[in-house]
């Protein structure tokens, strides 16, 4: 798979979970990496561990000198780095080679017999679930994820060239510089407006990446996104579908039609109608590799999941904790439907961070009527990540619109104090911030007290 002719890899944004794969994967080809990010984070302490040279502030005199050699060095960078950036400023201005993370995924997937992964929800979760399905059915494969596999304890695998896994962000278009041989879309939901301003674009994109397929390629739709292409869905017509469901201890038990049999008593162990269609389409797309349906039913059952997805990080009699990604409407309902159908009948105290001051403006009435579902609700300041603040959008403006009065603005200083304050049967945090740090130190705080 090694179609570069440099030695060595520099990564400004080198701590985002996809560049960290991509770093990953040139220190497992034998390059030199190093890199710059915001703030350490355990991702750059693992990457340092590997050997990595890793620096934290924006300047260019800790830049490796090796690495200023602009014949042996590619650039890569996330669309996420201002446009001020110095470093990035230098290697654009001083005949670098310099590219975008999913130009770099590109090129090295593109003579693999290549799984992408669309959707504005899932991804992570699906892209894991076939990474894990392919590895266990003995398929040789490379696999970039979103998130921390719970089953390879990484976010990216290589064992073998000829099949890679990729999830295809639509994130500033990036899916766009995508071939695959096999692709799905999950979920086409309006997200990004701050990239591509209205719901009608973004749907064009993800047109625009399903006619991007290899010759003679499938596509994977869930029923009902107006796409062409093999269907899946639970309980429907679809091609592949779901039936049957039933819940013993947790677990999904269910007959998986396919267009050639049904498989009964299938289980996997993910909570959530969401996650069930994830599984759905991983389990139909591995089939496109080889494997016997019925090993990868097996495989489905033995999935562990992925790092703050869904994630029981306390599950005892008087308290059960859950962390999830949930960072858009729709996933936040998806959350709250599997706590009730896993866990009826218990009081539910969320914690969220929202994400962004653009998509906290864009669906602030959507936010409010999603996590005015939960029986409490503690929320923090908002998550910048990138953005600026955008005057009058703020925590307490989406408080407000919340229509459940068991709510609170909370600093994370204050949560541990208020969450014991009260009691909840079902405590859950959301978001894509920095909320996941939270959520170990609350473990800590609470599971030798439970």
């Amino acid at each position: 798979m090694d179609r570069f002719d440099f030695h060595r890899v520099y990564f400004i944004g080198i701590g985002g979970i996809g560049m960290s794969a991509l770093a990953r994967y040139f220190v497992f080809r034998g390059m030199e990496v190093a890199g710059y990010d915001k703030t350490p984070s355990p991702l750059t302490m693992e990457l340092e561990a590997l050997g990595m040279d890793i620096h934290y502030l924006d300047d260019l005199s800790l830049v490796p000198a090796p690495f200023l050699d602009p014949s042996d060095t590619l650039i890569v960078y996330t669309p996420a780095v201002p446009v001020d950036h110095s470093e990035w400023t230098h290697f654009k201005e001083h005949g670098f080679r310099v590219q975008k993370r999913s130009e770099v995924l590109g090129t090295i997937t593109r003579d693999t017999f290549c799984f992408a992964v669309a959707g504005t929800h899932g991804k992570t979760t699906t892209s894991s679930i076939l990474a894990h399905l392919l590895r266990e059915t003995g398929t040789p494969l490379t696999a970039f994820l979103g998130g921390i596999s719970e089953d390879f304890n990484s976010n990216f695998i290589s064992e073998g060239d000829e099949y890679s896994v990729v999830e295809a962000d639509e994130f500033d278009r990036s899916f766009l510089r995508l071939h695959p041989n096999v692709a799905c879309i999950t979920s086409m939901d309006a997200d990004h407006l701050d990239i591509y301003g209205d719901q009608e674009s973004l749907r064009a994109s993800f047109l625009e990446f399903a006619s991007r397929l290899k010759p003679g390629g499938k596509l994977f739709v869930r029923n009902g996104l107006p796409l062409k292409g093999i269907t899946y869905g639970i309980e429907d017509d679809s091609d592949y579908c779901i039936r049957n469901i039933k819940i013993e201890h947790g677990t999904y038990i269910f007959d998986l039609g396919t267009p050639e049999r049904t498989l009964e008593g299938v289980r996997f162990n993910k909570p959530g109608r969401h996650n069930l269609l994830n599984g759905l389409v991983a389990f139909a797309m591995a089939i496109q590799a080889g494997p016997p349906p019925d090993r990868l039913a097996k495989a489905l059952e033995t999935f562990k999941g992925v790092q703050r997805r869904f994630s029981y990080k306390i599950r005892k009699d008087n308290l059960i904790f859950i962390d999830d990604y949930a960072h858009h409407p729709a996933e936040i309902d998806a959350v709250l439907e599997a706590i009730r159908e896993m866990h009826p009948g218990k009081s539910i105290l969320t914690v969220f961070q929202p994400h962004l001051f653009s998509r906290t403006r864009d669906f602030m009435e959507d936010f409010a009527k999603s996590l005015s579902g939960f029986d409490s609700i503690l929320l923090l300041d908002i998550y910048p990540a990138r953005e600026k603040p955008i005057p009058g959008v703020t925590s307490q403006g989406l408080l407000e619109r919340i229509s459940n009065p068991k709510k609170k603005l909370v600093t994370k200083q204050e949560l541990a104090k208020e969450i014991k304050a009260q009691n909840p049967e079902i405590l859950v945090t959301l978001g894509a911030g920095d909320i996941g740090l939270e959520a170990d130190s609350l473990k800590r705080e609470f599971d030798y007290e439970n």
